[in-house]
């Protein structure tokens, strides 16, 4: 009977460090995502700020969206200029797609070949939206961890 619950006593105390492990290094998980999210909102940021200040000009001069033959850029909505943003971006990176929204970027913006755009004006498109995606994708992780921490009852 002593033996056994001594046994008992001591496999308990296993489980416990074991748990106590896994929650140490999903703590550390959380304070990376943490991390990763913050520096993603920072670049998306200020790649956002970059562009609308200084390289709007340039980057509708060298895509021209179709939707600018329309409206001039400083009266649309700030949606529809990301929106045209995101147009440029799946263009730029993935030239190829044929079906969804980058199907549709891919049509809007045929004329645009993305081997001759400059460096100058993919990266600030891509440190936008590139940082926006990671964002998000840091961010279902840190809700995941979470859950996973604080929903042991």
């Amino acid at each position: 009977m002593k033996s056994e619950l001594l046994h008992l006593i001591c496999s308990y105390k296993q489980i416990c460090l074991d748990y106590q492990r896994i929650i140490s290094k999903m703590l550390n998980l959380l304070s990376i995502a943490l991390f990763l999210l913050l520096a993603c909102m920072l670049c998306t940021v200020f790649a956002l700020l970059f562009i609308f200040m200084h390289q709007i000009k340039r980057i509708n001069d060298v895509m021209q969206h179709p939707y600018l033959q329309t409206l001039p850029w400083h009266r649309l909505t700030l949606g529809n200029k990301t929106g045209i943003l995101l147009d440029y971006f799946f263009r730029l990176f993935f030239p190829n797609a044929k079906k969804g929204i980058r199907g549709n970027a891919n049509q809007l913006l045929a004329h645009v070949n993305p081997s001759e755009v400059p460096t100058s004006v993919k990266l600030p498109i891509l440190a936008l939206w590139g940082s926006c995606f990671l964002g998000i994708l840091m961010m279902i992780i840190l809700w995941v961890l979470i859950l996973f921490i604080y929903n042991k009852n």
